[in-house]
Parts: C-alpha cells; sequence; structure tokens
C-alpha cells in the first residue's frame, strides 16, 4: 500500500512471511540458486545491491523457508550494518595512512596522507604536524601514490616535493 508523504509516495511498512520492510531496509527470503536452501537478503532502499546475503533455515516441512519474523529481521539488520560499516572501514584504510617520525632537529612529527577519491584529479594531501602541540608543519599536494616514508617525508618539509 501506497501512502504519500511531503509530496513523495512512500511505501507502508511490509512484514509478511518472506518479505519485511522496516527501518530503511528490506529483507527478503529466496530461493537459494546454487542449491535447493533458502537464503536471506538485506537490502538498504535505494541500493540496488544487497549489503547482506545468508543462509536461510529451512521450515517443519523441510521444503518451504522459515517465516521471517522479527527476531530473523533484527538479527539480519545487525549483520547487514556490520557488513556495510567494515565496508567504510576499509575504504578509509585504503584512502588514510597516517605515520611517525623525526623531524631534522629532533622533534616528533605525524604524517597525514590523505588520498582524494577523485577520477578526473587523482591527488594526494599530505599534512605533518607537530606530535607534541599539534600544530601543522606543512601541508601540501602530493601524488596518490606517495609512499609514506620517513625519508619521504623529511623531503618534503625541506622542499615541499614529494
Amino acid at each position: 500500500m501506497l501512502r504519500r508523504m511531503d509530496e513523495v509516495e512512500v511505501e507502508d511498512e511490509t512484514s509478511d512471511p518472506r518479505r519485511w520492510k522496516k527501518a530503511g531496509w528490506v529483507a527478503k527470503i529466496v530461493k537459494n540458486e546454487n542449491d535447493e536452501g533458502w537464503a536471506a537478503t538485506m537490502t538498504r532502499i535505494g541500493d540496488a545491491e544487497p549489503a547482506l546475503v545468508s543462509p536461510w533455515t529451512m521450515g517443519r516441512d523441510k521444503v518451504n523457508p522459515k517465516p521471517l519474523d522479527h527476531t530473523g529481521f533484527a538479527t539480519l539488520l545487525k549483520g547487514a550494518t556490520e557488513v556495510l560499516r567494515r565496508h567504510e572501514l576499509a575504504l578509509h584504510a585504503r584512502m588514510h595512512r597516517s605515520g611517525t617520525c623525526l623531524s631534522a632537529d629532533g622533534f616528533r612529527l605525524r604524517a597525514d596522507l590523505d588520498i582524494a577519491a577523485d577520477e578526473d584529479d587523482p591527488h594526494a594531501i599530505l599534512s605533518v604536524f607537530d606530535e607534541l602541540s599539534g600544530k601543522l608543519v606543512r601541508s601540501g599536494r602530493v601524488s596518490p601514490s606517495f609512499k609514506l616514508s620517513e625519508a619521504a617525508v623529511q623531503k618534503f618539509l625541506k622542499t615541499g616535493d614529494a
């Protein structure tokens, strides 16, 4: 059933034995294409692909799937949000690196390399901070393939080039 909300059609929450729609997610129980079992999919509304596909338990008749209930939906929702969170953390780890080194004067420095996700203009920003005061020592644009090493950071500090 559709209802209007702020000039946008929104489908009401659904909770039937094989399809639940709630809290911005759709859970479906589908026939597993690889064998004779069943699978549960969790798709965030608006996403093209499911965030989670998981095996689903057979019912008592060993032919049909166990009905989806509130507990099953909550478990699938938790699993799907954890998968998305791990993907976000992995992306952040690929796009941000940090390391420490010593300056020519013997002060401890922290260097942060942030890679820009820009296909048209690939680059990264290298920022070097005094670790005691937290003040920015130098920042500049570098290649996204910049290797974060003590020698490279010291060269960047001296010349401004990567």
